[in-house]
């Protein structure tokens, strides 16, 4: 990945930190799997608490719409929620890494 692109997935991770905490407070984790700065395209996955939470689509739509409004260089924006699995820090260690465990099912977010 170029500069420009970790540059831009920092950016996106501190805005998060940043703009977010209600995800942290609520038990949930976020990690930015991707971010280029080339074609605009940024992934979010939200773990921990957030997997099977009532609430978590409209957290991944805001997620979607302000990250769009507040970075210019970000055009499309996916957030993924898993439908089940651990609500441990092991889901998304620390927020900043770790792997997933997605359900069969398409919750519709995105």
């Amino acid at each position: 990945m170029s500069d420009d692109g970790d540059s831009l997935k920092r950016r996106i991770e501190d805005w998060m930190v940043g703009q977010m905490p209600i995800i942290q407070m609520h038990g949930g984790d976020s990690v930015v799997r991707k971010a280029d700065p080339e074609s605009g395209e940024v992934v979010v996955e939200l773990g921990g608490a957030c997997a099977g939470c009532g609430i978590s689509n409209i957290t991944a739509n805001n997620i979607k719409s302000d990250l769009i409004m507040d970075f210019d260089d970000v055009t499309d924006v996916q957030v993924k929620v898993p439908s089940s699995g651990d609500h441990g820090a092991s889901t998304v260690e620390g927020g900043r890494g770790g792997e997933l465990q997605y359900g069969e099912e398409d919750p519709g977010h995105f």
